[in-house]
């Protein structure tokens, strides 16, 4: 069994992959200040339950754009698990992407994670649409190779700010709304998020397809996915697994594993 943990800036998960490629996921909000013993204290009756022992884990990959949890992910590896994990931003980890940017070493290891599934799973030319913390767009040409991106403010972090520069309204959550007029502030709240995100998605997709100068296959990621997808016919594929598609087959790449399956 191989452990995969995708420690990004709201959520971490940690992946147990048996040799079939069949995997259990668990959950845990990302905090820096975690240390290995509450890491472990946390997952070891989850992991029981799962019948799955310490002892079980033959190595571990990691993905993190989280510097300051780093340490304390690779001691919770190395002593309860009795393996030195690997990050993907490690110098010899072989990653099978060629990066065309001016400064390679800046694009995130979460990013360069879903552009590896990505351009294995679907066809190239292909733009990953990632709702996390952060919405972002990562294109792969039809070559496969990473060409670029866009960083935006995620849906979350939108909500939020509305809600703590607004005094007079409320919090509210990522619904569709029927109509795109809202005669409530709620619902014209919910409105401006949902669809004005969905219009975005779009207007930026024009752009990226005009740029490119062939449409490209849309995969949607992360927890917003599914939501926003329904309002729109641009996305082509909804993806919940595809980081830990990406850390499977970096996994094989680097210990040898013998087969590469979809988790999907």
């Amino acid at each position: 069994m191989f452990l995969a943990i995708d420690c990004g800036n709201t959520n971490s998960v940690f992946a147990i992959f048996n040799d079939d490629g069949t995997h259990t996921t668990w959950r845990c909000k990302s905090d820096a200040t975690r240390t290995a013993d509450e890491y472990a204290s946390w997952l070891m009756p989850l992991m029981k339950n799962e019948n799955i022992e310490f002892s079980n884990i033959n190595n571990a990959l990691i993905s993190s754009v989280v510097p300051d949890a780093n340490f304390n992910l690779k001691k919770l590896c190395s002593k309860y698990f009795d393996v030195f994990p690997k990050f993907i931003k490690d110098a010899d980890v072989k990653i099978n992407l060629d990066i065309q940017l001016p400064n390679p070493e800046t694009l995130g290891a979460d990013r360069i994670v879903n552009a590896i599934a990505a351009k294995i799973k679907y066809q190239c030319p292909c733009v990953i649409i990632d709702f996390g913390t952060a919405t972002t767009f990562d294109v792969i040409d039809g070559q496969g190779a990473y060409i670029g991106g866009v960083i935006s403010p995620g849906v979350n972090l939108s909500v939020d700010a509305l809600f703590r520069a607004a005094a007079a309204l409320p919090k509210i959550s990522v619904e569709k709304t029927d109509k795109v007029i809202g005669n409530t502030t709620m619902n014209a709240m919910q409105s401006g998020l949902y669809w004005g995100y969905v219009s975005m998605i779009e207007g930026m997709m024009a752009r990226i397809t005009d740029e490119l100068g062939v449409k490209p296959s849309v995969i949607a990621t992360g927890g917003l996915a599914s939501i926003i997808a329904h309002g729109t016919d641009i996305i082509d594929h909804v993806d919940g697994d595809l980081t830990l598609e990406g850390l499977r087959h970096i996994h094989a790449m680097n210990f040898n594993a013998k087969h590469i399956q979809s988790v999907a």
